[in-house]
């Protein structure tokens, strides 16, 4: 009879510990109101206007999908492009506002010679004077550099960098705007560039 105690006892114990453990280890912050799971993000839009037109075009990248939308873009025009992240009908892109200081857009232009500016307004400068990424300024040169590979913008939403910097590299055939050191990625969005 004390070794059925003992056993049940001990088995109560594992199994205390191991929903402890599975209930703190699921949230990846302390900071409640950055609770953005990359797996809560379903869509990645961006709004492109042509400062020429002023009509705006959405391009939307389904999270997972297996293809990527064309963004079609001219030579020698310039755009302001707007960043906006659902979670299903829900705008999640408030949330990020939110916690600005948590996170930090990265633009990788594979193949194409764009010149991007940062213009974030208040609402989306981190506390280090950063702007997130949210909204900014493209002045297209060149779309498609080589015709025979692909062009595209690479776009990674960073959760808890431990620096960031909005400047640009040069990257094979194309240009990175903003670089990071640590965190982890939110979310990724692939859009093809043409033109």
């Amino acid at each position: 009879m004390k070794n059925i105690f003992k056993n049940t006892t001990f088995i109560l114990g594992l199994l205390f510990l191991t929903v402890s453990f599975s209930l703190t280890s699921c949230n990846r912050s302390d900071d409640e109101a950055d609770d953005l799971p990359q797996e809560e993000l379903s869509d990645v839009l961006l709004r492109v206007t042509d400062e020429a037109t002023g009509v705006p075009a959405v391009y939307d990248y389904q999270v997972n999908s297996t293809t990527n939308p064309n963004v079609k873009l001219i030579n020698g025009h310039t755009y302001n492009v707007e960043v906006i992240f659902k979670n299903g009908n829900e705008d999640a892109t408030q949330e990020i506002k939110d916690a600005k200081d948590e996170h930090f857009l990265v633009y990788n232009f594979p193949n194409s010679d764009i010149t991007l500016t940062r213009t974030d307004d208040a609402s989306s400068t981190r506390g280090d004077g950063k702007r997130v990424g949210l909204k900014t300024k493209w002045v297209v040169n060149t779309a498609v550099k080589n015709a025979s590979a692909a062009s595209q913008l690479v776009l990674t939403l960073f959760h808890e960098p431990v620096t960031v910097s909005e400047a640009s590299a040069v990257s094979g055939n194309g240009v990175i705007y903003g670089t990071h050191t640590g965190g982890e990625t939110d979310a990724q969005a692939n859009y093809n560039i043409i033109n």
